[in-house]
């Protein structure tokens, strides 16, 4: 039995280790470090290019809930994310490189893994394939694929947030607090008074942005509503940041006792706290104007950047229009699709559809039929998205209780416990009539 996974991020590797794990001869095709990606700078496994934060633990959340799913299932990129965990509060934060470097170590451990590092152009047609490829997949490869599926591919823009250093902040200024109150030590603080978050704002709205390599020059540009620019948030009005990333509730200072007007908050890049990236700070500014904007935030007048942001286009495929809830191309049975290229967002979000990609290949070269995920559970929920929403009005999506549906009529309050709780149940039931390992 052998299957072939394209692409070694989140989902091919998590893809490559379920199918390996169950005795499938794996061919594994990254094209990294030869060719990097305009978001990628090494050849690790499951890199993580944006934020180092894999969301909310709590199973009460969506994210948590997709966990905790993800865990039951034995899934890698779950256990990657608990070796290189580092304090996150109520969030689940990793050290970015111990994280990769579990993944490449646990794949290349694997004898029935074999990684050939070269760019795929071409989709292999007489045999199971996994595509992979993530949000920026090679043009080659995604005309391949736009062949094989008949319809055009998607685009939006996606971006990342400033890294700084940490002994370039100046600490009197700031102060460690967790809004909910988890890990204290999780977030570092900024806070600004009602006249700087203005004269911050004003800069943010006046600052020259980058326009981008020739290939993300569209006449309309899109991005996801999960990860907005700040200087596009800004320019939705003045309160917009101020009850988006900048929020001050749940943050007083422990000087005054008193809630900030605003707070900038700094989230750990790595155990020992060297680095921090600006949370919910993504942003396409140009470089200059970066170092003199965010520099205005007390405590960052002084700030190293290690790591500046950016914006880069990002791939999908209109799904419903070609996918089954199995993450099998409608015409061509034999060909999965998995990860953020089929409209999934979110690093966790991508594991899954690995996940679900990997089990699902290893059913079908097994004589048996592939599974739909129960839709009450969070996996069947995002998968039912997926394959059944509108595909003229697609989007991206991450994970969210929004997609439950079949709900009784019950008390507001009471909702979110009651779908959470079905979606235990439910999920425990369906995989122990399962009966795989």
């Amino acid at each position: 039995m052998k299957v072939t996974v394209i692409g070694g991020g989140l989902a091919g590797s998590e893809a490559a280790y379920q199918l390996a794990k169950r005795g499938v001869h794996v061919t594994l095709f990254e094209m990294r470090p030869g060719k990097l990606t305009p978001a990628h700078r090494t050849g690790k496994f499951a890199e993580l290019v944006c934020s180092n934060s894999l969301k909310s633990r709590d199973i009460y959340n969506a994210h948590g809930l997709l966990k905790l799913e993800l865990e039951k299932l034995d899934s890698l990129i779950m256990r990657a994310a608990k070796f290189a965990e580092l304090p996150g509060g109520k969030a689940l934060v990793v050290d970015r490189d111990k994280f990769s470097t579990f993944v490449t170590e646990t794949l290349t451990s694997l004898k029935n893994v074999k990684i050939i590092r070269e760019e795929i152009t071409e989709i292999p047609a007489d045999e199971v394939v996994i595509v992979a490829t993530g949000p920026l997949t090679s043009d080659r490869l995604a005309e391949s694929l736009q062949k094989v599926l008949g319809v055009e591919h998607l685009s939006f823009f996606d971006a990342l947030s400033p890294i700084v250093d940490a002994e370039s902040l100046n600490f009197e200024k700031l102060y460690f607090k967790d809004r909910h109150g988890w890990d204290d030590s999780s977030y570092l603080n900024a806070p600004m008074t009602e006249e700087e978050y203005y004269r911050f704002y004003e800069a943010l709205l006046n600052a020259e942005v980058y326009m981008g390599h020739d290939f993300e020059k569209e006449e309309k540009v899109r991005y996801f509503e999960g990860c907005l620019p700040i200087e596009e948030m800004a320019r939705r009005g003045p309160e917009t940041l101020r009850y988006g990333p900048l929020r001050a509730s749940g943050l007083p200072d422990p000087e005054t006792g008193k809630e900030p007007y605003a707070v900038v908050q700094l989230r750990p890049e790595n155990q020992e706290k060297t680095a921090y990236s600006l949370v919910g700070f993504q942003t396409q500014l140009k470089i200059p104007e970066q170092r003199r904007v965010f520099r205005m935030i007390p405590g960052l007048e002084n700030a190293r950047f290690l790591r500046y942001g950016a914006v880069h286009r990002n791939t999908f495929i209109k799904a419903p229009a070609v996918m089954l809830p199995t993450l099998q191309v409608k015409n061509r049975p034999n060909l999965f699709i998995a990860g953020q290229l089929v409209g999934t967002e979110g690093y966790v979000e991508a594991a899954m559809g690995g996940l679900v990609a990997g089990l699902n290949a290893f059913l079908l070269i097994s004589g048996k039929s592939p599974v739909v995920f129960p839709v009450n559970t969070m996996i069947g929920a995002l998968l039912d998205y997926i394959a059944h929403s509108d595909p003229e009005h697609f989007q991206p999506m991450n994970a969210n209780i929004g997609l439950f549906k079949n709900i009784p009529p019950i008390r507001r309050k009471n909702r979110r416990e009651f779908i959470v709780n079905r979606a235990i149940k439910e999920f425990d039931e369906w995989l122990k009539s399962l009966k795989i390992s």
